[in-house]
C-alpha cells in the first residue's frame, strides 16, 4: 500500500509538471526534484570527500591554476556561469575527471599526464562542465530518488537527508579505494560531448580535440588491459565517438583550419607535462 501510494504521487507529479524545467542548455524539458540551493549545497558538501579520496590537491599552484583558469573560462560561456564552480586538480594517478552537482569539477594527475594540448584539456573539462549545464546529474539524482523511493526525505517536502544525498552520489561506496559517481548513458555522453566543443570552440580551442581525448582513453584501455576509471562512469561505444565526428564536420566544417582553432601544444607540454614530471609520486594510485 505505502509503494502503491508513492507511486501515485510520482504519476500526479510527472502528469502535473512537478519538477518539470526547461534545461538552459539543450533546451529541453526534463523532470528535476533538485533546486539550484539543493544542487549547490549538495555538490560542496560531497566535494571534500572526493578531494580526499582522490588524494588531495596535486602538489603544484601552477598547475592548479593552469587547469582552473581553463576550467572558469570555459564556465564563464556556458549556459550557467553564475554557479560557484570550482577546479580540482587531484593527487592521483588513476585516469579519470567527473563534476559533482553544482559545478564541483575534478580531474586527476593521471588524466592530464595521457593528454598532450590544451584543447584536450579543454575537451575534458568542457564535456564536465556540460554534465552540469545539462544538468544530468539532477537527472541520475532525481531517477535514484525516485527508485529508492525517497523523494519526500531528499527535499520535495523541504526536508534534508544528507546520508542518501550522498549515497545517491556514490559516496562511501568504494570501488578500488576510491568513491565514485553514478554512470552515465549513451544519450548524456554524447550531449556533454557536444556541449563540451560547444564550449571549447567559444575559447578557439580545436573541436579535434575532443576525440584525440577519446582516442586517448581507448587506447589506454587497451594498452593497461583494464578499463580506465573515467569510462566506468563515461561509457565509450563506438557509435559516440560516430556521433561527434559527424557534429564537428557539420557544425564546425572549418575545423581544419590552422588559423580559425588552435591547439596549444607547447604552453601544455611546458606547464603540465614538464610540472608533472617534477612532482613526487601520487599520493593515490591509478
Amino acid at each position: 500500500m505505502r509503494q502503491h501510494k508513492f507511486l501515485v504521487f510520482v504519476l500526479a507529479a510527472a502528469l502535473s509538471g512537478l519538477g518539470c524545467t526547461v534545461n538552459p542548455a539543450t533546451g529541453k524539458r526534463q523532470l528535476n526534484f533538485v533546486s539550484a540551493s539543493e544542487e549547490i549545497s549538495r555538490g560542496e558538501q560531497a566535494a571534500p570527500q572526493f578531494l580526499k579520496g582522490y588524494g588531495g590537491p596535486v602538489p603544484s599552484t601552477v598547475i592548479q591554476r593552469y587547469v582552473r583558469d581553463i576550467g572558469l573560462r570555459l564556465a564563464a560561456v556556458s549556459e550557467r556561469p553564475d554557479l560557484p564552480w570550482e577546479f580540482n586538480t587531484v593527487d592521483s594517478e588513476a585516469l579519470n575527471a567527473f563534476a559533482l552537482p553544482g559545478g564541483k569539477v575534478f580531474i586527476t594527475r593521471g588524466m592530464l599526464a595521457k593528454l598532450n594540448n590544451e584543447a584536450q584539456l579543454a575537451g575534458v573539462l568542457g564535456h564536465e562542465v556540460g554534465h552540469v549545464t545539462a544538468m544530468h546529474i539532477n537527472q541520475q539524482i532525481t531517477n535514484s530518488m525516485l527508485l529508492q523511493g525517497v523523494v519526500i526525505g531528499l527535499g520535495v517536502a523541504g526536508e534534508h537527508n544528507d546520508e542518501a544525498w550522498l549515497r545517491v552520489l556514490g559516496v562511501g561506496t568504494q570501488l578500488g579505494g576510491t568513491v565514485y559517481l553514478l554512470k552515465f548513458g549513451r544519450d548524456q555522453e554524447s550531449q556533454s560531448d557536444e556541449l563540451g566543443v560547444r564550449y571549447m570552440t567559444k575559447l578557439g580551442y580545436n573541436p579535434v580535440g575532443q576525440l584525440q581525448v577519446m582516442e586517448v582513453l581507448e587506447s589506454a584501455s587497451k594498452n593497461s588491459g583494464g578499463m580506465p576509471e573515467f569510462l566506468s562512469t563515461h561509457p565509450l561505444p563506438s557509435t559516440r565517438i560516430e556521433r561527434l565526428e559527424k557534429h564537428i564536420r557539420e557544425h564546425y566544417p572549418d575545423y581544419s583550419n590552422p588559423d580559425a582553432y588552435r591547439f596549444d601544444e607547447e604552453r601544455y607540454r611546458s606547464v603540465v607535462l614538464d610540472g608533472l614530471k617534477a612532482l613526487p609520486k601520487a599520493k593515490h594510485g591509478g
